[in-house]
């Protein structure tokens, strides 16, 4: 990878920023479940923990870009910092759901304002024939934290405390001060010209469905693998290799989506994580006796797709708007991830309350199936 992305004007703010936003994220997005869990909620209410958490992430996403234009990005940055952090802190008070629901709305708040900013930041840093391996190393700062967080959490929770685990939720309050360093630099740049033209929001569906499938299937597995599997360490080595997996394809798919464009690598990661949720699937028909290795083959190969696609629709999203319109673009596939996300964690839950977990993973493959002509069809720059 050229050492001029990693040295690109604004690029170790917005790095830190993000690495430590997405600490917090990693940290609460499986413990936050099991904390409401502790507190006697069953599989359909730790499920509304993370779907809440989304749904507001997802609401605030749409109001980012207006955010921005009248308060300018240092103090939308930073006070997205402060409300991602300081509510992990809360968790502390109680661990009744309706505590915990509230919290993560906060949260959930804070996050969709990193999310937006960090995606919208990484466009517009370096030219567009180096854009995948600008994404590719904001998404390795990313998925760095959640290669660690995501199957430590419960283990950590488990066996010293959650009261360690909030404590690493609260890390997006050191961030602040990076988001307003970011700020700095992308003031002093030029502003896009002001064309009159609206963004294109019908070309960006495509890409935000897509999206939407694979991360709903990734927000399925991150919520409920520990539910799933029948032994504590078999859930710390999947939700690892989970993690591992995603970060390195989500990464190094940059490179080949510069050289070859990114639409070429589309379907077959669509086909991919749809065959790998039914083997899941099957691992988990016995919650009392996991297949252990092929949930491990089946969540290595989701998450090759959910850190593949993560970049690749990404491109496509902005391949599609001018400059001007990058924070709407970001907006709208941030709106596909959490979106996703969300609803892997409330409709996996509420098909497993009612029938099994076996039973939820076959519906999530049948929705990143679901998404193959899109993936076939190609979307006009």
């Amino acid at each position: 990878m050229s050492t001029t992305v990693w040295r690109a004007p604004g690029m170790r703010p917005l790095l830190s920023m993000s690495f430590l936003g997405f600490c917090g994220y990693a940290a609460l997005l499986p413990a936050a479940p099991l904390w409401a869990v502790h507190g006697g909620a069953d599989e359909a209410g730790s499920g509304l923990v993370n779907g809440v958490f989304m749904a507001l992430t997802v609401l605030t996403q749409l109001l980012v870009p207006t955010g921005l234009r009248r308060l300018g990005w240092g103090p939308v940055m930073a006070a997205g910092m402060v409300l991602l952090g300081l509510p992990s802190l809360l968790h502390l008070i109680s661990d009744d759901l309706w505590v915990v629901l509230v919290l993560s709305a906060v949260r959930g708040m804070g996050f969709g304002v990193l999310t937006v900013t960090g995606s919208a930041v990484i466009a517009d840093l370096v030219p567009s024939t180096q854009r995948g391996r600008a994404v590719g190393a904001y998404g390795l700062a990313i998925a760095s934290t959640q290669v660690v967080l995501l199957p430590a959490a419960p283990w950590l929770a488990d066996t010293i405390g959650y009261g360690v685990v909030f404590g690493l939720g609260a890390l997006p309050l050191l961030g602040a001060p990076a988001a307003l360093a970011l700020a700095r630099v992308l003031h002093a740049r030029p502003a896009p010209e002001d064309t009159g033209d609206r963004a294109p929001y019908r070309q960006l569906i495509r890409p935000m469905l897509l999206l939407l499938a694979v991360t709903l299937a990734g927000g399925a597995l991150i919520t409920f693998t520990a539910q799933m599997s029948s032994s504590s360490t078999l859930t710390v080595v999947a939700l690892l290799l989970f993690s591992v997996t995603a970060a390195l394809s989500r990464w190094r798919v940059g490179a080949l989506a510069d050289r070859s464009g990114p639409q070429r690598f589309v379907w077959p990661l669509v086909v991919l994580s749809a065959v790998a949720m039914v083997v899941i699937a099957w691992s988990v028909r016995d919650r009392g006796a996991t297949v252990a290795v092929a949930l491990l083959v089946g969540m290595a190969a989701v998450g090759v797709c959910y850190g593949g696609l993560q970049n690749l629709t990404m491109l496509i999203t902005f391949a599609s708007v001018t400059r001007r319109h990058f924070s709407q673009a970001s907006a709208v596939w941030n709106v596909g991830f959490d979106a996703g996300t969300g609803l892997g964690s409330v409709v996996v839950g509420l098909v497993a309350a009612g029938s099994s977990f076996s039973t939820a993973m076959l519906v999530v493959a049948g929705t990143c199936l679901a998404t193959l002509p899109l993936a076939l069809a190609r979307s006009r720059p």
